[in-house]
C-alpha cells in the first residue's frame, strides 16, 4: 500500500496558521507538533527557575523569558521552558531569534526531541552559547556549553551549581527543585 506525501509546510504558512490555533504547536521545520501538558514538578521547576532567574539577572542587560513567547531556531519555532536574551526586546514582539541560554524541562514525552532534535537546532543557532536540560523526577541537568564544532557535554546534580558566564549569573541546581516532592515522600 502506497501513500502520498504531503508538502512540507513552509515557516510562514505555519505562522499564519498558528494564529489562528486555540493550543499552542511547535514547528519542526516541516510540520505543526502538538505541545504536551506538564506535570506538577514540571510547573515548580519552571517557576524556580524563573524566580532565580529573574532575580539574579535584575539589573543585567539579560532578561528571561517564559514558553509563551517562541523562538526561531534552524528554522524551527520552539517554546523552550525559559530562554534569556540580552537585548531589550519589543513590547509586541512574538518571535526570539537570538536567544542566548536555553532550558527544557526533561519530560517522558519529549526527551528524545528536547535530548536530540533540539540539541541540533539549538547548536545550528549561533546565538545559543548554552543549552541546559533539567530532569522532572531527580536534582540533575545535562549542560550543553557551546564549542568549536560541539557541544560540550557536563553533567550537574544536588550540591552543584549552574554556571552561566554568558549571562553572569550562577544558580545552585538545588534551588530549581525547591518544595517538590519527588515519589511523594520528601521535598528537595
Amino acid at each position: 500500500m502506497s501513500s502520498a506525501l504531503s508538502q512540507p509546510m513552509t515557516l510562514e504558512a505555519f505562522l499564519a496558521w498558528e494564529e489562528r490555533q486555540e493550543l499552542r504547536w511547535e514547528f519542526d521545520g516541516f510540520a505543526p507538533v502538538a505541545m504536551t501538558g506538564g506535570s506538577a514538578a514540571h510547573s515548580a521547576i519552571e517557576r524556580n527557575l524563573l524566580i532565580a532567574l529573574g532575580t539574579r539577572l535584575r539589573g543585567n542587560p539579560c532578561e528571561v523569558y517564559t514558553s509563551n513567547l517562541r523562538i526561531l531556531v534552524s528554522g524551527s519555532i520552539r517554546y523552550p521552558d525559559a530562554f534569556v536574551v540580552c537585548r531589550p526586546l519589543g513590547a509586541r514582539e512574538r518571535i526570539v531569534e537570538d536567544p542566548v541560554v536555553v532550558f527544557e524541562i526533561i519530560s517522558p514525552s519529549t526527551a528524545m526531541t528536547d535530548r536530540i532534535i533540539k540539541s541540533r537546532e539549538y547548536f545550528n543557532t549561533s546565538s545559543i552559547r548554552r543549552y541546559i536540560m533539567l530532569e522532572q523526577d531527580s536534582i540533575a541537568a545535562t549542560i550543553l556549553e557551546r564549542g568549536e564544532r560541539a557541544w560540550i557535554s557536563t553533567v550537574a546534580t544536588e550540591g552543584e551549581a549552574l554556571m552561566m558566564p554568558e549571562i553572569g549569573i550562577e544558580v545552585p541546581l538545588a534551588e530549581l527543585y525547591d518544595r517538590i516532592l519527588f515519589d511523594g515522600t520528601q521535598p528537595a
